[in-house]
């Protein structure tokens, strides 16, 4: 009975979380879902799009559902690496050196338009995205828990724009795109205006230590050994796609996983199904591999409509 209680008590916030997002982002309901099974897999998001879908608002509404820090990095071409992680300073007053941590050492960091800055600025967050620790001066400092970075960006096309290396991209578990709302969805943004008036009004959902909770759970879902080897079969097979230079990698094949347990407890089970993942193979693999046709993807869709082919010649576990 604890147990069923316990689960429902989960569900009600992960719905809660879910409400609060819907009623800021008036749009791709998916996209929502995307974004609350990252966070739950632990996974750094990054939401890719033209400018004025909604990418801020989806990141914003997002963090103010969780009560803990929150950080935004609005990345610029003359930003350097201590402005997002810090930097030691003389203090007069104490005759010794202090260190004033950057906008890194939050529970939610929002990087906006991160290929807007330079790859310089952009490594500075590797560190943090997979080791959950900066190294700053000789001296490694942890990060907070829950920590996960948010990341927006504009497409290449768009002037103005620095690529992500490869490194970079392989840390985020999931990457997103949002696409224009439906007619009668931007008739409501026209008429309510979310920005002033829903987003202010949100109420977290849970605490920073909920969450953190609710993160460990998805470590316990059960995933057979079959679903495992289906796992990486489909890795297994990008890197011997004919159309691919570069496959998936063991910690693709990790970030799958950790996604699909995610996915389970989001619909209220402790174990996986074939379901959980293929619903995640395009978002968590399409940004991890390269095209022989375009060494830089700059849009993405080769690489879906790659990984979309090799899903279906995958046989999938019964």
């Amino acid at each position: 009975m604890m147990a069923a209680n316990q689960n429902k008590s989960v569900a009600q916030r992960l719905e809660r979380m879910r409400a609060n997002i819907r009623s800021c982002f008036l749009g791709n309901a998916q996209a929502v879902d995307r974004v609350i099974i990252c966070l739950l897999a632990k996974g750094h998001l990054l939401i890719e799009d033209v400018p004025g879908v909604g990418k801020t608002m989806l990141a914003t509404s997002l963090a103010k559902s969780i009560d803990g820090t929150m950080s935004r990095i609005q990345l610029t071409p003359d930003m350097l690496p201590a402005d997002v992680l810090g930097v030691t300073v003389w203090d007069q007053n104490n005759s010794d050196f202090v260190f004033k941590p950057g906008p890194i050492f939050s529970n939610i960091v929002l990087a906006d338009e991160i290929n807007r800055t330079t790859p310089r600025t952009q490594s500075a967050l590797l560190e943090a995205m997979n080791e959950a620790q900066v190294s700053i001066d000789g001296h490694t400092r942890k990060l907070i828990q829950p920590f996960i970075v948010i990341a927006t960006q504009n497409p290449f096309e768009f002037e103005g724009t620095y690529f992500l290396p490869e490194s970079q991209l392989d840390r985020f578990l999931i990457r997103i795109r949002l696409g224009y709302p439906s007619q009668e969805d931007e008739v409501r943004i026209l008429q309510i205006d979310p920005a002033r008036t829903a987003l202010p009004e949100i109420e977290p959902a849970m605490t920073s230590q909920q969450l953190v909770e609710i993160q460990n759970e998805v470590e316990t879902i059960e995933i057979d050994r079959a679903l495992l080897d289906y796992v990486v079969a489909i890795a297994d097979a990008t890197r011997r796609n004919d159309q691919l230079e570069i496959g998936v990698s063991p910690r693709g094949a990790l970030a799958l996983t950790h996604a699909a347990k995610a996915t389970a407890l989001y619909h209220e089970r402790d174990y996986v199904v074939p379901d959980d993942i293929v619903s995640n193979v395009v978002p968590v693999f399409a940004h991890r591999v390269i095209s022989k046709s375009y060494m830089h993807d700059a849009n993405g869709l080769s690489n879906h409509q790659v990984i979309q082919q090799i899903l279906e010649t995958v046989p999938s576990p019964v």
